[in-house]
């Protein structure tokens, strides 16, 4: 079993810290200075940065925000579409058209009431100038069946090399679901900027719903493109015990509720993917969980020996996953341990990272390498 270093046992020992300035946690390769870089965010949930160096951040209530350069939080921005916020529901995922600077279109993932019950949405709109309003919002997926509950919506918002976008959804918590290609429960779907299908998607004209990509998932929350191969990651929850690092592969059925690493909430055994060699098996593993929701890959220079790992955030691990990859393999891993649910982690254009704290009165946390002593 890999190693995982806990990092930062001061920190562990007396629970979770006031993370404001000059706090630092210790990691394999040195250690890393945080700071609060902004306050004030009620569940932040997803992030991109802007051309200008700011910030566009979810809240899961419902608002989205610009971060200006200085940390500064705007008030909300106007034009967002109305969200069913509950649960694990509300505004989720945030992200850039891959021709911003042109067309200032911004993408937003969230849960949406309709037909009795709810679902995950996609839809667009224009930035304006000043950042203040999107105008011309309009939904380009909707994910079927919407159905009770308040679990498992998903969703990460990632364009791939090509400009197709694809969208990580939930089962809902309607487990059985996942085994069906015919609806989007627990499904990975691939579609063009403007929401129509492409030609090459593995069900069209098969069996199957036309948007799909990969299913049998269970509620996939990270999602990020290989910088040099451009190949799709994704870092998907399990039960009780299981979460999963995978390539979603076109077309493939990745087994959930079927077969897992881990065990239902109940205590109840699920069959070990290995007994099931039909379904497509994962890269990597975590029990107990990490509960990973958002993650990148660190291209930047100011972690040097970190270029090309994965920064996995960690709701139940309470911090940053750093995962060595060679190839299409984990050769490592550790967690940077910051006391707080991490909902999102992108990387700033000066090569720091950015962490999102999923709670009521949310941060930006900045790591930076910490000045040598």
């Amino acid at each position: 079993m890999l190693r995982i270093l806990i990092a930062s046992s001061v920190l562990l020992a007396f629970g979770a810290p006031s993370l404001a300035q000059d706090s630092s946690v210790e990691s394999e390769t040195g250690r890393i200075a945080v700071e609060t870089f902004a306050e004030g965010l009620e569940h932040p949930w997803g992030a991109t940065y802007l051309p200008d160096g700011a910030l566009l951040v979810t809240e899961r209530p419902g608002r989205l925000r610009l971060v200006s350069t200085d940390g500064a939080v705007s008030d909300p921005i106007d034009g967002v579409p109305d969200v069913l916020a509950g649960g694990q529901g509300g505004l989720l995922d945030v992200a850039l058209d891959p021709d911003f600077a042109n067309n200032r279109t911004v993408y937003l993932s969230y849960s949406e009431e309709r037909d009795g019950g709810a679902a995950t949405s996609v839809g667009r709109g224009r930035l304006d100038e000043k950042g203040s309003a999107l105008s011309n919002f309009e939904v380009i997926f909707r994910q079927e069946p919407a159905v009770s509950g308040r679990n498992h919506y998903g969703s990460r918002l990632v364009f791939a090399p090509d400009g197709k976008l694809f969208v990580t959804l939930g089962e809902r918590f309607k487990m059985r679901q996942a085994q069906d290609p015919n609806n989007h429960l627990g499904t990975i779907v691939r579609i063009n900027p403007d929401g129509s299908v492409p030609d090459d998607n593995p069900f069209v004209g098969k069996d199957g719903a036309d948007e799909i990509w990969s299913y049998g998932h269970r509620n996939v929350q990270s999602a990020a493109f290989h910088p040099e191969t451009g190949v799709l990651w994704t870092a998907e929850m399990g039960p009780l015990g299981g979460d999963e690092l995978n390539i979603p592969e076109a077309g493939k059925n990745y087994g959930w509720p079927v077969v897992s690493w881990g065990r239902h909430y109940s205590g109840k055994r699920i069959p070990d993917p290995s007994t099931r060699p039909e379904f497509a098996g994962s890269v990597h593993s975590w029990t107990p969980v990490i509960s990973p929701s958002g993650m990148t890959f660190y291209t930047g220079d100011m972690f040097a020996d970190w270029r090309g790992d994965l920064l996995i955030g960690g709701l139940s691990a309470e911090g940053i996953v750093r995962v060595r990859i060679d190839g299409k393999q984990v050769a490592g891993e550790e967690v940077l341990a910051l006391g707080r649910r991490i909902r999102d982690v992108v990387q700033a254009p000066d090569g720091a990272v950015m962490a999102l704290t999923d709670e009521p009165a949310g941060r930006i946390l900045r790591l930076s390498p910490a000045a040598s002593q």
